[in-house]
């Protein structure tokens, strides 16, 4: 079985989005500068190194269904090209995409896991969406977190490490261009 990572970019003041998410902003009034070292048209090496690593290693993905709502009329298809489980209160039949199926998960995170790990066998679970994140985090769900750490203050908007309480971590890789520095850290247990 692999790993269950977060994998967020966040500011320096811990902001993984801007402030007013909707339709019109996906990120957050000025959040998409926090994805702009992925989609530059000279990524550094280390920077596409560790894009692609990462996504070698996605066997599923959970995530929030505010993300999803957001996210899926940018994305046209599932965020990674593996079967994505979105955290919900309403149900609804699967939605068949060019490279996955969104399934619609109404029994909580520990369902959404369940049915992700079963999905990805010995590849890694990624969970998506600061207040999935945050569930994932309290619930001692997650392996390791993954924060792509960009060199800009947005000031207000949406933080994933807020109100969780005490979480040890072990910082197992540091990866730095100029545009962003890759921390990686194991939960502690």
């Amino acid at each position: 079985m692999g790993a269950v990572l977060l994998y967020k970019s966040m500011s320096l003041d811990g902001f993984v989005a801007g402030p007013d998410i909707g339709a019109e902003h996906p990120m957050g009034k000025g959040g998409m500068r926090l994805h702009e070292w992925m989609f530059t048209d000279q990524p550094d090496p280390r920077d596409k190194e560790v894009l692609a690593a990462m996504s070698a290693s996605v066997g599923a993905v959970v995530v929030g269904r505010h993300t999803f709502d957001v996210g899926l009329p940018h994305w046209q298809d599932t965020p990674y090209p593996a079967p994505t489980f979105v955290l919900t209160h309403q149900t609804r039949d699967e939605l068949v995409m060019k490279s996955a199926t969104f399934t619609f998960i109404t029994d909580g995170i520990e369902a959404a896991l369940k049915a992700a790990q079963d999905a990805a066998g010995d590849k890694d679970v990624i969970v998506m969406g600061a207040q999935t994140g945050r569930q994932f985090l309290r619930g001692g769900l997650l392996d390791e977190l993954l924060i792509n750490l960009v060199p800009v203050v947005l000031g207000s908007g949406s933080r994933l490490l807020e109100d969780l309480g005490h979480i040890e971590l072990v910082r197992t890789e540091v990866i730095a261009s100029d545009a962003v520095t890759h921390l990686r850290f194991r939960v502690v247990k």
